[in-house]
C-alpha cells in the first residue's frame, strides 16, 4: 500500500528523505522493511546498538529524547532533500501519497493515528474533530515538512512534545501548517486506564512545556490554560475519562512546578 502509490517520478520530483525516530531497535527489522518497498532514502536514528547495528541505513544514538535524534539526524539529511518525513519506528505507514500530495500547498503537514485498542482509539474520536479546526497538537508519528524550514526550526530544545513545539513554531515563523487525514499510520498505545493516565500526564506535560518556548497561536493558548478546569468533566466518559482527567491534572502540576522530563 505504501510503495505501490508512490511513483519513482514523483519521488524524482519531491526529492522526499525519511527521518525515522526509534528508542529501541525493536521496531526497525520490520521499519527496514517498509521503506525498503519505497524508493524513498532513509535513515534510522535508533537508541539501542541491536543487530541492524551494521545496516547503513541505522545510527546510533544514545536515547535522550526525540527532540535530540531530530537534533541529531539532521546531519544525515541530503542537501539535495526537498521535503522530510519525521516517523516513529513502531508505526505502519498507510496512503502516503495524500500527504505527499498536500506537501506541495503546506509547509508542514502531520498526519492521522490510528490504534486498535485500548482507551487511545476513543481519545482520537475527540481529538482529531477538535483539531481540524484548531492547530493544538501535532502527531509527530508522521509528519512531513520541508527541509529548509525543518532546518531553521532546529535545534529543538529539550521538550518532550517535540511534535507540536515544531507545529507551534511553524506557525510562530508565519508557514502553513495542515491535518491530513487521509494519510495515517496504525500503531499501538497504551492498553487500559492505568496506562492511558501515565501516557496523558507525559503527552500533556510536554505541550505545556512546547507553549512555554514559542508563542503558539492564541485559541491553542486559552484551549490548553482552560483545559484542567475543563478536565473533571471527561471522568463522566467512565474509567478512561478519568485516567484523561488525572493525566491532565497532573501534567498541569508539573508544568507549574517545572518537573519536566526530557525523555520520551
Amino acid at each position: 500500500m505504501l510503495a505501490a502509490s508512490i511513483s519513482r517520478d514523483f519521488i524524482k520530483r519531491a526529492r522526499p528523505f525519511v527521518l525515522v525516530l526509534a528508542r529501541d531497535a525493536i521496531g526497525v527489522p520490520g521499519k527496514l522493511e517498509e521503506l525498503k518497498r519505497t524508493n524513498i532514502p532513509f535513515v534510522i536514528v535508533c537508541g539501542e546498538r541491536g543487530k541492524q547495528a551494521s545496516n547503513p541505513g541505522v545510527r546510533y544514538r544514545k536515547p535522550v529524547g526525540k527532540w535530540d535524534a531530530i537534533n541529531f539526524g539532521m546531519q544525515f539529511i541530503p542537501q539535495e532533500t526537498e521535503l522530510v518525513l519525521l516517523n516513529d519506528v513502531d508505526t505502519r505507514i498507510h496512503f502516503l501519497e495524500h500527504a505527499l500530495s498536500r506537501s506541495t500547498q503546506a509547509d508542514l503537514v502531520y498526519c492521522k493515528v490510528r490504534v486498535d485498542e485500548g482507551p487511545q482509539r476513543k481519545f482520537y474520536k475527540i481529538l482529531d474533530p477538535l483539531r481540524q479546526r484548531i492547530p493544538m497538537a501535532a502527531s509527530g508519528e508522521l509528519m512531513l515538512i520541508k527541509r529548509k524550514i525543518l532546518a531553521s526550526l532546529t535545534p529543538i530544545p529539550p521538550c518532550t512534545a517535540e511534535d507540536t513545539y515544531l507545529m507551534f513554531k511553524a506557525m510562530e515563523t508565519g508557514y502553513h501548517v495542515e491535518f491530513c487525514t487521509k494519510t495515517y499510520v496504525t500503531t499501538v498505545r497504551t492498553r487500559d486506564a492505568s496506562e492511558e493516565e501515565i501516557y496523558k500526564t507525559r503527552t500533556t506535560l510536554g505541550i505545556y512545556q512546547a507553549l512555554s518556548l514559542v508563542r503558539a497561536p492564541p485559541l491553542a493558548r486559552v484551549f490548553y490554560y482552560f483545559l484542567p478546569v475543563m478536565a473533571p468533566l471527561l471522568a463522566l466518559m467512565g474509567a478512561d475519562g478519568r485516567a484523561w482527567a488525572k493525566g491532565i491534572e497532573q501534567a498541569a502540576v508539573n508544568h507549574l512546578t517545572k518537573r519536566y522530563s526530557m525523555k520520551f
